[in-house]
């Protein structure tokens, strides 16, 4: 086994992850942990800094009720968020992040936030919950406020340490096993209860561009599903695995189409078939009652340019060019202006790009193409699997103590697994948090497990034996390259060792092909789950093959195991879900209708770590009184 030093750090309470929604937990959980004298201690793999999936910046700021203005009530959130996912949301998780969103956002107001104000002093929507920012620096902000949070409650933020398994005592954790991505060193962490707030999951499918397109994407590629991995191997239970999210995204580079739908009011059309959300309104009959609420759900936009690209009416276009000039002919009488209008326009055009996704800006740069001139290709992207946004998968958790909800076992957003909590794309179910959302819920979850740690924290109990063998597993791709690379002339081609790119390529392949990826036109069906499980059990097989050559790659092999229980997750709800819920995200082409007689239910999951053994169920859904 490779020479590592073995760290042990005992804490009270341990952040997995340097996110929204974990710092969202830091800046809360140290607030009450020093009033008790309590540790707390963050670790990311990253730097706090500029990690998690906003760590690129945003545009915009897309969950703010405006409760206090009388914008809009909770209830009216969790009527949005109850029709964009069909039906199936956990409105008790819905109201409570809804409910706490606004002091959140005036939180980062308050740290330095530029949040896009009126002449009257009003914040300025990009549509009805989502307010623009001077979002650059929107990271470092929130960042800056946890790392202070910390140091003023005598905690410890750790950093460039990826964390991999749960340790577990019986069915609760007691803490974490991780590497340094710089170091030979191998971390213990033992702690009374543990947040999970480490991401959602990219480059499980298949990339729609691939080759030099490799790491674009929109949601950021290094976000791997260490969360669900790390709640299901916990044994906690999950839910929603099966709603993954399907964004439109300006095509190949993968820029956000959110400001020119929202902000710049742009038109979706087909090459030749016209405006197809106008064109195929009546299609949407067929999905009622939530094909006719307001705003369209977003898995049925997509559906309706689906249906027109397949009826050979393609490329999709963003008509950025219309929706400026019909901005801007808003002052045609007045030509300074009009000339004034246009350079702010242009300059939001592009801007909404450098924030996110520069390669966007220089892809339209390198096609000769201005956005205010001329219009631009859309697609759907690969599946993403994003808890926040607007998919749904995470770990099932416990309901706030103060509402009605059935769901509820434990201390809010505690996971199935005693001690173990869940925030941002972690917990399912509770999605349209997003950024400030998931903050929220990071705080909530934050001051949660504190109140756990007071009342029935115990000095965990850690086996040393099983974090030997833990050791001995997370290290062993260091091993089988070390041992087996010199019996090739190519060290990439060896019968003894996978590396990382290679494996990771057959496990996207098998996701395109049988799970609904792109090249399927995201169709499945049961015979073809069926097939994706058996190639499934092929790889996870010769997972225990992959090899690394350093501690990069090290990493890279056990992103690549997390989203292969994140994969099977998803194929299994898929499978068990005997429905088309969510036309647009994906089809079931051998059940290719609603049901809710049947389904109109949470579909969730466990996994046994012992046996390796996959538990499916159901769960009723429960809707807010009054709602």
């Amino acid at each position: 086994m490779a020479n590592w030093e073995t760290v042990v750090v005992n804490t009270d309470l341990l952040i997995c992850g340097g996110g929204f929604s974990a710092c969202g937990a830091a800046t809360e959980a140290a607030y009450w942990a020093k009033k008790k004298g309590l540790k707390v201690t963050l670790v990311d793999k990253a730097a706090v800094d500029r990690s998690g999936a906003v760590a690129m910046g945003l545009s915009a700021i897309n969950q703010y009720v405006g409760i206090r203005d009388g914008q809009n009530t909770v209830e009216d959130y969790i009527r949005y968020v109850r029709g964009d996912l069909m039906g199936i949301s956990r409105e008790d998780l819905v109201y409570n992040i809804a409910r706490h969103v606004d002091s959140t956002v005036h939180l980062f107001e308050k740290w330095g936030l530029k949040i896009w104000k009126d002449e009257a002093g009003k914040y300025v929507h990009e549509g009805r919950w989502q307010l623009m920012i001077n979002g650059e620096s929107y990271k470092v902000i929130i960042a800056e406020a946890a790392k202070n949070a910390i140091a003023a409650a005598g905690g410890e933020i750790i950093e460039r340490v990826f964390i991999v398994d749960p340790l577990m005592d019986g069915n609760k954790c007691v803490g974490a096993v991780g590497f340094s991505t710089r170091e030979n060193k191998f971390y213990v962490f033992k702690a009374k209860a543990v947040i999970a707030g480490m991401g959602g999951a990219v480059h499980v499918f298949r990339p729609r561009s691939v080759g030099e397109g490799f790491g674009r994407s929109w949601y950021p590629p290094f976000n791997s599903g260490s969360s669900a991995y790390f709640t299901i191997q916990a044994g906690a239970e999950m839910t929603c695995q099966e709603v993954r999210f399907i964004p439109v995204r300006f095509k190949d580079a993968y820029g956000p189409v959110g400001a020119w739908f929202l902000l710049f009011k742009s038109r979706a059309v087909s090459a030749t078939g016209g405006d197809y959300m106008v064109v195929r309104k009546a299609e949407l009959e067929n999905w009622k009652p939530y094909g006719l609420v307001k705003p369209i759900p977003a898995n049925l936009r997509n559906y309706l340019g689906m249906l027109d690209t397949e009826l050979g009416l393609g490329p999709l276009y963003m008509e950025t060019s219309e929706a400026i000039q019909n901005i801007a002919a808003q002052y045609k009488d007045d030509p300074k202006a009009f000339k004034k209008k246009m350079k702010e326009l242009e300059s939001e055009a592009w801007e909404d790009f450098l924030d996110m996704t520069i390669s966007q800006a220089i892809l339209w740069a390198a096609q000769n193409v201005k956005p205010e001139e001329k219009h631009s290709e859309i697609a759907a992207c690969e599946p993403y699997f994003i808890g926040s946004h607007s998919g749904a998968s995470g770990a099932w958790v416990s309901g706030p103590d103060d509402l009605p909800t059935p769901y509820k076992w434990g201390y809010a957003n505690m996971t199935t697994a005693e001690g173990l909590f869940a925030v941002g794309d972690g917990s399912g179910a509770s999605s349209h948090k997003f950024s400030s959302g998931s903050h929220a819920e990071g705080r909530i979850a934050g001051k949660a497990a504190i109140k756990y740690i007071v009342e029935k924290g115990a000095e965990p109990k850690v086996d040393m034996a099983e974090v030997e063998k833990l050791k001995a597993k997370i290290l062993l791709p260091l091993d089988l390259w070390d041992k087996h690379s010199k019996e090739t002339t190519d060290v990439e081609i060896n019968t003894n060792y996978i590396l990382p790119r290679q494996f990771l390529h057959r496990l996207q392949k098998i996701m395109d092909e049988y799970a609904g990826g792109v090249i399927s036109g995201f169709k499945t069906s049961k015979s073809l789950c069926e097939r994706g499980l058996e190639l499934m059990a092929l790889l996870k097989q010769d997972a225990e093959k992959m090899g690394a050559r350093n501690h990069h790659e090290l990493m890279r092999v056990w992103e690549n195991n997390q989203r292969v229980y994140q994969a099977e997750a998803h194929i299994r709800s898929i499978l068990f879900r005997e429905e088309t819920r969510w036309p647009g995200y994906y089809f079931r082409a051998d059940k290719p209708k609603m049901d809710d007689t049947n389904w109109k239910c949470f579909v969730n999951c466990q996994y046994d770590r012992k046996t390796g053994e996959w538990k499916m169920m159901k769960k009723d859904i429960w809707t807010m009184p009054g709602v």
